[in-house]
């Protein structure tokens, strides 16, 4: 082990995930789910989330990836936003010299990066034995609004019982007017010391859209 770890003393460390469509088959159930970039972002979000570090997701043109599905992700180190890694769609040229899947999506993020950005040491998630209540909403915001704003104004608005956060959909077309686009996101919500009533979870839920209406100009979808 000793000779492994010299080995690679000095070399970065980093940590590569595929998504390669359907994340959820089809069945009996209904009809299959397909994975697209809002995964591998979430993917890259969760890792950094274990380590207590949050993630600002910026639209990129990196390759390997999709230029219009591509998300720069960044920590902050010592003040700074530092970049984190990457996550998207892949090229649909790289999709085809690899032989991959079409909408195959994937990330890497630098997990020094992520080390660095650590404040203190680590600490182990609490557990909690009550049962989770989930809230789904779908916000309409400006095409040139970015999806980060509006999930940074969703958690600050959802409060302390936002146990999770997940961007699962992203629609544009006439339904919903010219110039914008729909974010539909998954809420979890969980309290320590007892389960929620469903009226708790729809106030936090309110609560979350309320500021993000207030600071991206979200509208709720067929309100």
């Amino acid at each position: 082990m000793a000779v492994v770890g010299g080995a690679l003393r000095g070399r970065p460390r980093r940590s590569s995930f595929f998504f390669v469509p359907p994340r959820e088959q089809a069945g009996w159930w209904g009809k299959g789910t397909p994975a697209t970039w809002a995964d591998a972002v979430e993917a890259a979000r969760s890792i950094a989330a274990e380590a207590g570090v949050e993630v600002i997701v910026r639209a990129d043109r990196h390759a390997p990836w999709h230029p219009g599905r591509c998300a720069a992700l960044y920590v902050t180190v010592n003040g700074e936003e530092t970049l984190f890694g990457h996550a998207g769609e892949l090229h649909p040229r790289v999709i085809k010299a690899l032989h991959l899947p079409e909408r195959t999506c994937a990330a890497e993020v630098e997990l020094d990066v992520l080390e660095k950005a650590v404040d203190g040491a680590l600490q182990a998630p609490r557990i909690s034995t009550f049962p989770v209540a989930t809230q789904d909403v779908a916000l309409v915001v400006a095409g040139d609004v970015p999806a980060a704003d509006v999930e940074r104004a969703l958690r600050e608005g959802a409060g302390e019982l936002l146990e999770s956060l997940r961007l699962f959909d992203v629609f544009t077309g006439e339904q919903i007017g010219g110039g914008n686009k729909s974010l539909a996101y998954a809420l979890r919500f969980r309290a320590a010391d007892r389960t929620l009533t469903v009226e708790e979870a729809s106030a936090a839920r309110d609560s979350a859209v309320a500021l993000a209406a207030e600071r991206t100009g979200a509208v709720l979808r067929g309100a």
